[in-house]
């Protein structure tokens, strides 16, 4: 058949245009600027990519497609979660396919290619250089910047996690008892690890910081694991950027429970939290709760915060925000929340929560990072419902650019969170 080729690579073209649409108008509706832009970027390649195989005739180029379709798609999309970003796959399949189909019909057909086509050619180019050409000088702008926090933040100032700093502060182990209150109660002995600031004094008092790992980890995640997180709080105290504090990372992990669906795990910790760790906690270590107790906690809640990253986030919401907003006032949510309007409804609005002030709530995401579309959702639903949170006034939502599912994301997500807590 004479013009099959050009018939496919003009139907991958609409679909992949219609992709783009979807894409861009789709996050544009979730109230993500910073997103749609990106999504725009890519799918305006995607769509140069695909008029040059129509006007030069060259089938594979449709390669490149399919291609970055299907990392972006299985970057960008988790089964546990969201689909949002499905287009993605649609992008990598329909290039695969125009790649193969037309290739094969030109062969068949004895077809020659036409010249590369020059405006389309020159405009990826261009596409190509802002995007990198962006990423490069607004990341070596950040880490020579002085060191405030940014609402879009592309890397941390270079003083902060460089080089170890002068005045370290100490990784202690905590070991404690709780239960498996997700499953049959059993007595279990866990570790958390204590970060304690450079001339920890037990005669003063501390603000503190609980800072939950994701799905895989475990309580090392944080300051061990990812050491330069300890080394940025060290440098930020040390350069008088943050006051002093005393940071605590547990895990929600309980032995082998729940292996099959981590979810229990996410509200269950409510009680090892409340019962257990922080009296275990802030009896041995020196914050601002007299006493370590439900009114001890209660008095002293300006001075704690709770946060996490991905399934950590999904616990802050279930088990901090709206299990003990009683005993906490600031918050951090990295790349995640499965939390809806109504849960929301059930515990922050109940008559024993809904009077307490919330001093500040962060949320964070990554433009490539597939827990974005429901955490905007979630987000969206929360301020909808609760009038003590004002965006800019005490709550924010920050969207990285170039950043995804990972801990250079999370690693931007504290910085600015320890400027802004306290």
């Amino acid at each position: 058949m004479k013009n099959i080729t050009d018939k496919i690579d003009l139907v991958a073209l609409a679909i992949i245009s219609v992709c783009a649409v979807w894409l861009t108008l789709g996050y544009l509706l979730l109230g993500s600027l910073a997103a749609a832009v990106t999504m725009l970027a890519v799918q305006a390649l995607y769509v140069l990519v695909a008029l040059a195989a129509y006007r030069g005739r060259m089938p594979f180029l449709h390669v490149l497609t399919a291609a970055f379709g299907f990392v972006l798609g299985n970057m960008m999309n988790y089964k546990e979660t969201t689909a949002y970003n499905f287009a993605f796959w649609i992008d990598g399949a329909v290039g695969t396919i125009a790649a193969l189909a037309g290739t094969a019909a030109m062969v068949y057909n004895k077809e020659k290619l036409n010249k590369l086509p020059v405006f389309e050619s020159a405009s990826i180019l261009v596409v190509l250089a802002l995007c990198l050409g962006s990423w490069g000088c607004f990341t070596a702008a950040d880490k020579t910047a002085s060191g405030r926090a940014q609402h879009t933040m592309w890397a941390v100032p270079a003083q902060f996690d460089s080089s170890e700093c002068d005045r370290p502060g100490t990784l202690e182990v905590l070991i404690y008892e709780t239960k498996a209150y997700a499953t049959d109660n059993r007595a279990v002995t866990k570790r958390a690890l204590v970060y304690l600031p450079y001339g920890y004094d037990e005669a003063q008092r501390y603000n503190i910081l609980y800072l939950m790992h994701g799905t895989g980890d475990d309580e090392n995640y944080w300051l061990s694991t990812y050491s330069w997180n300890k080394t940025m709080v060290d440098n930020l105290i040390a350069r008088g950027e943050i006051e002093p504090l005393i940071i605590v990372t547990p895990t929600f992990y309980v032995e082998d429970d729940c292996m099959d669906g981590l979810d229990a795990l996410t509200y269950s910790f409510r009680e090892e939290l409340r019962g257990d760790l922080m009296p275990a906690v802030e009896s041995k270590y020196s914050t601002y709760a007299e006493t370590a107790d439900d009114e001890g906690f209660r008095l002293s809640r300006d001075h704690r915060a709770f946060a996490g990253l991905s399934r950590g986030a999904v616990t802050t919401y279930h088990s901090a925000f709206c299990g003990s907003l009683d005993y906490f006032s600031w918050y951090g949510t990295f790349s995640g929340s499965r939390t809806d309007r109504e849960y929301f409804e059930s515990t922050i609005r109940s008559e024993n929560l809904r009077e307490y002030p919330i001093n500040y709530l962060y949320v964070t995401s990554g433009a490539f990072d597939f827990a974005l579309p429901r955490q905007c959702q979630d987000n969206a639903g929360l301020l909808s419902l609760d009038n003590r949170l004002t965006t800019g006034v005490n709550t924010d939502f920050d969207v990285f650019p170039m950043r995804y599912h990972s801990q250079g994301n999370w690693h931007l997500a504290l910085y600015n969170l320890l400027q802004r807590i306290f």
